[in-house]
Formats: C-alpha cells, structure tokens, sequence
C-alpha cells in the first residue's frame, strides 16, 4: 500500500508538472495571436508549435524525463515536431495510470503525423523533390570554372548535387547566368531536378589593403618526395588569364611570333638560366610547360633560341604585386583604421612606445561608434584575437592577445568579428540589392547571409516585394553570428510570412563569435529550433573540406558527415576533387538513412562484421 501511495504520488506530481507546461504554451501561443496572424498559412500551425517548444525549453526537464524513462514512457526528447500533442499524450497515459483506467483520447490542432508531414512538405518546396536513396539533400558551391565547363556541372548533378550555389561575393553577372545555364541545361539532360541558391554577399566586415610588394611571380613544378620533378608545370601565355593556370601576361602582338614546339631562354629574377617550352595553341594564347622553379618578374626578358644566337621574343607583362602581409605576435599592438588607408608592418619593436605599431583599415566604418574598450576583436576566422584597448573617432587600439603557432600573417579581405560587441550594422547592402534583381530572375533560392534581427528579415521581405517576388523565392537565413543565434526565434516568425523558408548553420562564422567550445551545442539547439518550426534546415562549413580541396578525407570529417544525416540539406564548398566529394557524400547519407530519420535513431536488421 505504502509502495502504491509513492507511485501515485510521483505520477500526481509528472501530471502537475506536464500541467504547468501546457498551461505556459497555451500562454505564450495566445500572447502571440497578433503576430501570428501575419503568418504565412503554410507556416500558422508551425509557428504556434515554435512558440509552444519555447515554451517547453523554458524548463530544466531532465528530471522528468529520466521519470518518464524509468517507466518504458517516451521521454519526448523527439517532441519538437509536435509539441502540444507530446505533451497532452504523455499526460494522459499518466492519468490512465493513475487512476488504473482507459488511456484518454486527445485533441490537438497538430498531429504526430501532421507535424512531420509539414517538415517534409516544406522541405519539398524549397529544394524539389527527395532523391530516391535518400532524404537529406546535398548543396553544392559552383566554382567560376563552371561558368566554361559544362562537362563538370554535369559530372556534379550526377554525382548526387540536389541544389548548386552561386556566391554573389565573387565574379560578376555575367559568370553567373553561364553557371546557371550549364545547371538548367545539365538538369534537363540528366532528368534530375536541381534548384539554383544564390548568396547576397552582405555585410561582412573585412580588413582593407594592405601596402604592395613586388610584382613577381614563383613558378614551381610539383616533386616527389626524393625532390625529383614529377612532371613539368603548365602555364598559360597570353594578354587575359585562364582559369586553373599560372599564367605569364604577354602583348597580343607577341604571341605571332611563338610556335608550338618551340624552346624559350630566360634567367629569372636571381640569374638562374631557365627554358620555357612552347605547347598547343589555345583560345587567345599558347599552353607552355617549365622544368624547374623559375622567379619572373614584370619586365622580365624572354629569348629565343636559335643558331643566330639569342633574339628577344617577349617581355613579361605587369604581374599582381605581391602582398606582404602584417606579422603579428601576442602582445603586439595594432590600429584598425576607419579611413581606407594601405595597411603596413609595424615600423619599429611594437613593445617599443615610440615605435609605430602595425595598422590596418577597416571595410565597415559603422563598428567605429558602437564598439567598446575591453571587448575582443577576432581576425582571419579567429586565427588571430585581440583586446580593444582605445576607441577613437578614427580609429581602435587594439592588443594581439592570441594568434595560432605564436606568429600570424594578417592579409587584406579576411574577415572580422566582434563577438562582445552589439552592432547595428547587417541586413542589405547596396550591393545586395543590386544582386537581387538578377537573383530573384535567375534562383529559385535566395541565401540571406548575416541576418542577425528580425529587421533584417523585414528588409529582404520589402525589396522582394518590391521586386513582385514576395513567395516567388525560397529563403534561407544563414546564422552565422551570435546575435543571429540568440534572437532566432523572432527572426523565424518574422521570415515565416512566407513561404519557403530555410536556415543555414554557417558553423566556421558561428564558432568564431561564439567560441569554438560553444559551437557543438548552439548546432544542436538551431537544428531542433528549425526543427520545432518545421523549417528546413542546412548543415554547412568545411564539410569533408580536405577531400574537396586535396583529394583525401579526415577521419572526423568523415564522422561529421556522418552526423550531417540529421539535418535536411548539407553544403559542400568547392575544390578540385568536389565530384568525388559530393560522390562520397551521397554513399554517405544514402548508408545512413536506415539507421536514422532525421533526428530519430532506426534499428535495420545489423549486418554481419
């Protein structure tokens, strides 16, 4: 008897509890009627389940979860989808346990089934329909090489890619529209369906110029591990560059003297006698192989060889300067400047107070009134941080207090992030909207990067108005700052008035400001807030980044796409192996999908090891 008075006492209290609960979302749901009237109707019974999971995260629930455990109940730890209805069923097993009586019906405005039907009809309007192996779809960043290879766009959509990526923070219209031409027309071959997502570049803040060094350029055949060539490097000679090619810059009037076969003699920059032979014609100029690591410069003289001795054939055209980069060491000092100055080295012992310490400029001259002293700064993807010291209308003091392998190179265009600091600076730039109109022609997906408050959302819902493509284009939020994090919530109601939406987890940015300790639990609290919202959502940044870019995988970045199963698109970047990776991506997934819907973990029949 006393054993059956404790269990109806714990149960009477997990009813009180779950009580509480439901009261509080029903609360929360009616303080929001007005806003969620302005909801898209696609999106009304998602956002009331939004604000209903608030609610339910408002508790420390462990304890009652563990209870639930104890008693072969479901601990709801996969209720995001439908909250209400988790929380009125576990309730009324409860109360047919307390009582020893039938389980009660329940009645909620959103089904289990319900809750996971808008999540995948969602998810199908934004990205097309789901691939037959699988239901995580695969977005994949275009390289500029796309623009001219229609061959390897389709190479990619045949690999697995379900939606390719254009940045707008690189090349012009005119590159795009090819990219997206070879994706139409490669859909169209293949008969696979491919949504074309375009990124505004935004308003990222990024270091300025920095002084220019010489104009050379290094020309070094791959070896092998005993330092033997390996094969001769191939370089492109011409008046305009090519894509994926050293390339030597000559007048147009040069190139009719050249002759395919034919042995050039040079001596590069320290003296060193050097031959260049001449391969096949291309379009607007000539393929040439090297033997040995050459140093040109701008001016440099090119020779032919022939029996009559040595003929000038050309000189070497003007050559990128080389970037010298800032050198900085912890303790060092550094002035970001407001005013687009050429950044330089410091120009004595930094520790030294009269010396002039290293500076640099700034792209976002609005962070100057906003920030305060004692704040961090990080540069280059948090590869170097530092303390403000001194806030001045023209410029910050700023004190190196970390940087990777005790000294770091600070280049132009790297990126800066204030973690500390509250900015206003975000939503669209005049750039952003000029990219817009040729977005909203082209996309089907339009990549909002930096969103950081709902007034963000608000801005890009008036100019797609304007633009008469209100509902027209997906959207998809990339959170890529704390502020962006913290206020996501408000931003998903704001962006849900219309339809569709996504989020993309921009983790490289995110874990700069929030700290790469932080980065594993603000990844799992956006995918089960999308989750909750029935949004679509993105798992991006580095994802098997070293198979892309240098042809082998890690192991931990094998396990990381392993766990990009749970999210509904992972994004891979662009490198020379991307087909392998986007190959090997879809073996992946496609592995994966018995043993896991989404976030709910599947038991298939195990295979014999």
């Amino acid at each position: 008897m006393e054993k059956d008075a404790q269990q109806s006492a714990k149960l009477q209290k997990m009813i009180e509890q779950l009580d509480t609960i439901i009261a509080y979302a029903q609360k929360r749901e009616r303080k929001a009627r007005k806003t969620l009237e302005k909801i898209h109707p696609e999106y009304q019974k998602s956002a009331v389940n939004l604000l209903h999971y608030r609610a339910f995260r408002t508790y420390d629930l462990r304890s009652l979860q563990k209870k639930l455990g104890h008693l072969g109940l479901s601990r709801m730890a996969q209720a995001q989808l439908h909250v209400l209805a988790s929380l009125q069923k576990i309730r009324s097993i409860l109360t047919a346990l307390y009582h020893e009586g039938p389980i009660a019906d329940t009645n909620s405005s959103l089904s289990f089934k319900e809750g996971r039907y808008r999540l995948n009809k969602n998810t199908k309007s934004l990205f097309g329909p789901r691939p037959t192996d699988r239901r995580t779809r695969i977005m994949v960043t275009m390289p500029s090489e796309a623009a001219d290879d229609p061959q390897l766009v389709r190479d990619m959509l045949a690999a697995g890619m379900n939606c390719a990526r254009v940045n707008c923070a690189h090349d012009e219209p005119s590159v795009w529209a090819k990219i997206i031409a070879n994706i139409r027309q490669a859909s169209r071959d293949l008969s696979r369906p491919c949504r074309v997502a375009m990124d505004l570049a935004g308003p990222k803040i990024r270091t300025g110029a920095i002084q220019a060094g010489p104009r050379v350029l290094k020309l070094k055949p791959h070896k092998d591990l005993y330092g033997k060539i390996k094969q001769p490097l191939e370089i492109w000679i011409g008046p305009e560059a090519q894509s994926g090619l050293p390339h030597l810059p000559i007048a147009p009037a040069a190139l009719a003297g050249l002759a395919t076969g034919e042995q050039l003699v040079l001596r590069d920059t320290r003296g060193k006698k050097r031959y260049l032979e001449i391969g096949q014609p291309g379009t607007g100029g000539y393929y040439a192989t090297l033997r040995k690591t050459t140093f040109v410069k701008t001016g440099l003289a090119v020779y032919r060889r022939s029996k009559k001795g040595k003929q000038k054939a050309f000189e070497v055209g003007r050559l990128p300067a080389i970037e010298i980069p800032l050198l900085l060491s912890r303790g060092d000092r550094l002035r970001l400047d407001r005013e687009a100055r050429v950044g330089a080295n410091a120009s004595a012992d930094p520790a030294d107070r009269g010396g002039t310490p290293a500076h640099i400029s700034c792209t976002a001259s609005a962070i100057f009134g906003e920030v305060k002293v004692g704040e961090r700064i990080l540069f280059d993807d948090g590869k170097i941080e530092g303390h403000i010291r001194g806030v001045h209308r023209d410029h910050l003091n700023i004190e190196i207090t970390q940087v990777v392998d005790g000294r770091a190179k600070l280049r132009a265009d790297k990126g800066i992030n204030l973690p500390d600091s509250v900015l206003s600076i975000s939503g669209l730039t005049e750039k952003d909207k000029r990219d817009l109109v040729f977005v909203v022609e082209h996309a089907d997906l339009v990549n909002f990067s930096f969103v950081n408050r709902p007034a963000d959302v608000r801005e890009l819902h008036r100019e797609l108005k304007r633009l008469n493509a209100r509902n027209k284009l997906g959207i998809v939020l990339k959170i890529e700052t704390k502020n962006g994090y913290n206020q996501l919530t408000d931003i998903l109601m704001e962006a849900m008035r219309a339809h569709p939406i996504g989020v993309m987890i921009a983790r490289g940015d995110l874990a700069v400001e929030s700290g790469w300790q932080n980065i594993g639990q603000e990844q799992e609290e956006i995918l089960s807030i999308c989750r909750a919202a029935h949004v679509t959502d993105i798992w991006a940044t580095q994802v098997l980044e070293g198979l892309a870019k240098r042809g082998l995988p890690s192991r931990a970045e094998i396990t990381d796409a392993v766990m990009a199963q749970r999210a509904d698109c992972v994004m891979l970047n662009k490198g020379p192996y991307i087909v392998p990776a986007i190959s090997l991506l879809h073996t992946i997934l496609s592995g994966m999908e018995p043993f896991r819907d989404r976030n709910v973990p599947f038991s298939p029949k195990m295979k014999r090891l």
